[in-house]
């Protein structure tokens, strides 16, 4: 396969990027960032895809920044909007598979139940960042001529029959949840920064205690990704096609999760639970992040507490490789 990755030098990009460079199943990897893919422009996918024809394409590409998506929701639509659904149509006239990364705020977090979302779940956008993605997603399917319910039934089981028209190849949406890993500077990081500050001043440190979802780690994802095209691409491998839900297994509150990676670092400071009120922002959280896994090659992901200890590991190597 000849398989392209946009947003290829991102925190989910890099990841990407090298495990399918180890794939023998690849043999081909195209690493498109800016700025040669320009999410503000509207031919950029097009040249790409007609220039190197890749069989796969994985969409990571997108504005991820929610309080900035929230302060320009005509910019939002158009990165994480229009733009996948330019991709995506390009990928169909070129005969190429996507895969389209989405996320867990194409739900508003309001349900109470204490049940994960499912890929059968109608999305509800609660800010302009799940609208414009939850656009992404509709542009994608519609390019592929794939209904909403047909969509999201086959989600994880490898049935996509009535998905896509007869001679099309198949489109995938990744959804995920508080992705975290190397480059750029993450909640694990910042919990870590923020709590060597409130140490050294003497200070509690509040921790948000009424927002849950799923840690993710971003190499745990991209090994998933990889997994799911390679098998797409086996002599009588399965269209994977459909809605998937791909997170690192369990849940946490924001707490949860800032008290686990503290832990795993050594760093002890004082801590209470604050609510999601207490940190006023232009955008709107969903207070429940959850996604329920959908099965995939290779089983679920491992949980995140595991992922969290391997990743904490690699932020302590680096620290004390930099003093």
């Amino acid at each position: 396969m000849r398989v392209a990755v946009t947003g290829a030098g991102g925190r989910l990009g890099t990841s990407l990027v090298k495990q399918l460079t180890e794939a023998t199943a690849v043999h081909e990897v195209l690493a498109w960032d800016l700025p040669v893919h320009n999410l503000d422009d509207p031919l950029s996918s097009r040249r790409l895809v007609t220039l190197h024809r890749p069989d796969v394409v994985i969409h990571t590409a997108a504005w991820t920044d929610v309080d900035g998506c929230a302060r320009d929701p005509e910019l939002a639509m158009r990165r994480n909007g229009t733009a996948a659904g330019e991709m995506a149509q390009a990928c169909v006239d070129a005969g190429a598979a996507m895969v389209m990364l989405s996320t867990n705020e194409v739900f508003d977090g309001r349900r109470t139940d204490g049940l994960p979302y499912r890929p059968t779940d109608c999305p509800n956008p609660g800010n302009p960042y799940g609208a414009a993605k939850l656009a992404g997603e509709e542009a994608a399917r519609a390019a592929y001529g794939a209904t909403w319910e047909g969509f999201a039934a086959a989600a994880g089981s490898g049935e996509t029959a009535g998905l896509v028209a007869s001679a099309a190849p198949a489109l995938a949406i990744v959804r995920t949840a508080w992705l975290c890993g190397l480059p750029g500077l993450d909640f694990p990081q910042k919990i870590v920064a923020a709590a060597e500050k409130a140490r050294g001043a003497g200070q509690t440190l509040s921790l948000v205690s009424d927002e849950v979802g799923c840690p993710t780690y971003a190499p745990d994802l991209a090994g998933a990704i990889v997994a799911l095209i390679v098998e797409w691409s086996r002599p009588g491998g399965r269209n994977l096609g459909g809605i998937h839900h791909i997170v690192n297994t369990g849940r946490a509150s924001r707490a949860e999760w800032a008290r686990e990676v503290l832990r795993l670092v050594g760093i002890y400071v004082t801590t209470e639970d604050v609510p999601l009120s207490s940190w006023p922002r232009p955008s709107n959280p969903p207070p429940w992040g959850v996604l329920e896994p959908t099965p995939l090659p290779g089983g679920l992901l491992r949980s995140w507490q595991d992922a969290a200890a391997e990743y904490m590991k690699l932020i302590t190597r680096r620290t004390e490789a930099g003093r």
